[in-house]
């Protein structure tokens, strides 16, 4: 039986598409990377996920077929094959619940704060300070540990982190003179973290016929 590397579609400045190349990274697991113009999106990728959005991965074995199109459920499946740095050793209560937090309400008003010409119902000031009610929750934890949960990175870490940077990329003067010390240590040592500048390594877009592209540590 033929074996293939899991394909993942990504397209590398997509927070959520960050997250899923961090997981990978971290469980060391292999796969053909194809990265991806959202002007352009391949008709490979539609075909196995027509809602269109990255990340996507998909497995392959023989015959068999297995598409995961959310970023979590790729860093999950990632980290039970492989988690040689513990990731999932925390409170995974702990994590879920901060990772729905960022997912389900950081996430709206990040949205609104970088695109605040949009939604002309609140100022970008204002979107900036509904945001900072989870950068809030964050300070607090970082301030008694080194990451989210603890003296070691988590899964939470490598899920949030590209949202905060994307926030904070907004208006990085504004985002370094906010009363946040701990988060922005702590966004500033991810940005230096020889993982996360494997995760964002520049790829030429994928086209049919290319070559295999090997994303891993």
């Amino acid at each position: 039986m033929t074996v293939s590397l899991p394909c993942l579609y990504s397209f590398r400045r997509c927070p959520y598409a960050m997250r899923a190349r961090l997981g990978l990274l971290f469980a060391e697991q292999k796969v053909e990377l194809r990265e991806i113009e959202l002007k352009n999106k391949p008709e490979q990728m539609l075909a196995i996920s027509p809602k269109g959005t990255v990340p996507v991965l998909e497995l392959r074995d023989g015959s068999q077929q297995q598409v995961i199109e959310e970023s979590r459920e790729i860093v999950e499946w990632a980290l039970q094959q492989n988690d040689p740095h513990g990731l999932l050793d925390t409170d995974l209560a702990g994590a879920n619940a901060l990772i729905d937090q960022n997912d389900n309400e950081f996430k709206h008003w990040l949205d609104r704060y970088k695109y605040a010409d949009r939604h002309p119902e609140l100022s970008k000031l204002e979107y900036r300070q509904q945001g900072e009610v989870f950068l809030q929750v964050l300070e607090r934890l970082l301030a008694e540990h080194t990451y989210l949960l603890g003296e070691r990175i988590s899964v939470a870490d490598i899920a949030i982190m590209p949202f905060v940077r994307q926030f904070a990329h907004v208006d990085r003067e504004v985002f370094y003179r906010l009363s946040y010390p701990h988060l922005q240590q702590w966004l500033k040592s991810w940005l230096a973290h020889p993982v996360f500048m494997q995760a964002m390594r520049k790829y030429k877009p994928w086209q049919e016929g290319d070559e295999v592209t090997v994303f891993s540590n």
